[in-house]
């Protein structure tokens, strides 16, 4: 079942220079139960695709065009008041960087309580209080940090606590923004276990974004590559890892260390990756692929499916 459809999601942020593309026509569907991982180099895109998601660009940024259809209702199309509505209880992000993410003001659970009594007004105090208490467990945290301020956390209690904020109105999605980045091996996959118990027990669609190959192949059910700006090649996990179809997503997995096989030769990508700034109407990785041909150099290709779970957007590999 469907969650979220995207359509042609098209994001740009203006400067004196031009417009920064920096997302391009993004499309694809969110199921219900379902991990998918969004993951490329630095500057592809993937944040700006999770503020898109959520309609939460902000000057001078701007979506130009597309959809994200939730249930049948475009979330880009919606008035303030109705989106914002919708912002938690349907849709709800993990940010990055859990240390800034809390004020250090307020105690733990007074922040956690604040989302719940704006979107659940009629709900009592206790009742509050009770379902506070309920997500703090979830996550593994002891209620007795309700009354802490974030100061007295460590950064791992810190993430947990935001996932149990981006919990508190029972979103259906949830997207996860570089959510492991500063944490060590140990926290990172307490955290990422947190995240499979969540998808199992709550039924929910989430969208992990991350440039860690290793964290991306272990967690998703589904993986999409970018590159910038674009979507090049979405599939299973098994066939992005095992029988990836683009040249990038290629060089992507050949860069990576093999903890298996510490012989294995890693591969570097020569070349670097285009301006973003008004850029040539051809495929972006044109000039650092080892296939390209004068086709490549017409126009950006579409994406074709080449199996029911499987789209690559290459000229060379679809012909």
């Amino acid at each position: 079942m469907s969650l979220m459809k995207v359509d042609n999601l098209t994001t740009y942020y203006k400067t004196r220079e031009g417009h920064v593309q920096a997302l391009e026509s993004l499309s694809f569907e969110l199921n219900k139960g379902e991990i998918l991982g969004l993951i490329g180099e630095s500057g592809c895109g993937k944040s700006t695709a999770g503020f898109s998601f959520m309609n939460m660009i902000s000057q001078p940024g701007e979506i130009i065009k597309g959809s994200v259809q939730l249930g049948g209702v475009d979330l880009l199309a919606l008035d303030n008041k109705t989106h914002r509505k919708m912002l938690w209880k349907e849709i709800a992000m993990i940010p990055q960087s859990a240390m800034n993410a809390l004020d250090p003001c307020y105690r733990i659970g007074d922040q956690i309580i604040e989302a719940i009594k704006l979107h659940f007004p009629d709900m009592s105090w206790n009742d509050m209080l009770k379902k506070t208490k309920a997500l703090l467990a979830e996550v593994g945290l002891d209620s007795k940090l309700l009354t802490a301020y974030p100061h007295k956390l460590s950064g791992g209690m810190k993430q947990r606590v935001v996932i149990a904020m981006a919990l508190s109105c029972d979103p259906k999605i949830l997207i996860s923004d570089e959510a492991t980045t500063g944490l060590d091996v140990l926290i990172e996959a307490q955290i990422l276990a947190i995240l499979k118990k969540l998808k199992k027990e709550r039924d929910l669609g989430i969208i992990i974004i991350s440039h860690d190959l290793n964290l991306i192949t272990t967690i998703c059910d589904r993986i999409g590559i970018m590159y910038a700006g674009f979507l090049v090649e979405i599939g299973t996990a098994d066939e992005i890892k095992n029988n990836a179809k683009h040249p990038y997503t290629k060089a992507l997995f050949s860069s990576q260390i093999d903890g298996n096989d510490f012989d294995k030769r890693v591969e570097s990508i020569e070349g670097v990756v285009p301006r973003a700034i008004n850029p040539d109407n051809i495929c972006r990785f044109y000039s650092r692929c080892q296939k390209a041909s004068p086709l490549c150099s017409g126009s950006p290709p579409q994406m074709t499916a080449i199996s029911p779970t499987h789209s690559v957007a290459c000229f060379m590999e679809v012909s």
